[in-house]
C-alpha cells in the first residue's frame, strides 16, 4: 500500500515538473518518507497550476478608474459631515465596493488612526478602523 502511495506521489510529482522533490523524497526514511508522501498527496497541483497561470494574466479594468482625491482634514469636519462620510462608505462597502488610498509616511499619526502598516497586512489578527 505503502508503495503504491509513493508511486503515485511521484507520479504527480512528475507530471507537475516538480521532480526536484523526488530528489528529497529518496533520502527520506520510515516516518518522514510516509508524512512526506502524504503532504504530496493533499496537494491540489491541478488548482495550483491554473492559480499559477491565472497569476500571469493581467487583469482588464475597464470599469475601473484611477483618479485623485482631495485633502480632507477629519479633524476639522462637522460632526454631521463625519456622519454622511461613514454613512456613504459604509454603503459602498455593502454595495461591494472599495477604494484604495496611499498616504505619504506618518499620515497614520496625522488622521489618528489606530492601526499601523503592519495591522493592515496582517488583517487576521488586526482589523484596520479608520476613524476622524
Amino acid at each position: 500500500m505503502q508503495e503504491q502511495k509513493e508511486n503515485k506521489a511521484i507520479a504527480l510529482l512528475e507530471n507537475y515538473g516538480q521532480e526536484h522533490i523526488i530528489e528529497v523524497l529518496n533520502q527520506k526514511n520510515g516516518e518522514e518518507k510516509e508524512k512526506l508522501i502524504e503532504q504530496i498527496l493533499s496537494i491540489s497541483f491541478e488548482q495550483l497550476a491554473d492559480l499559477y497561470q491565472k497569476a500571469k494574466q493581467i487583469p482588464e479594468l475597464e470599469n475601473d478608474k484611477i483618479e485623485n482625491i482631495p485633502y480632507v482634514d477629519g479633524q476639522k469636519l462637522s460632526k454631521e459631515d463625519r456622519e454622511n462620510y461613514e454613512k456613504i462608505g459604509t454603503q459602498e462597502i455593502k454595495n461591494g465596493h472599495y477604494a484604495v488610498v496611499t498616504m505619504a509616511g506618518g499620515q497614520r499619526n496625522k488622521i489618528r488612526a489606530s492601526w499601523t502598516k503592519r495591522n493592515v497586512f496582517n488583517a487576521n489578527k488586526t482589523r484596520a478602523k479608520i476613524s476622524f
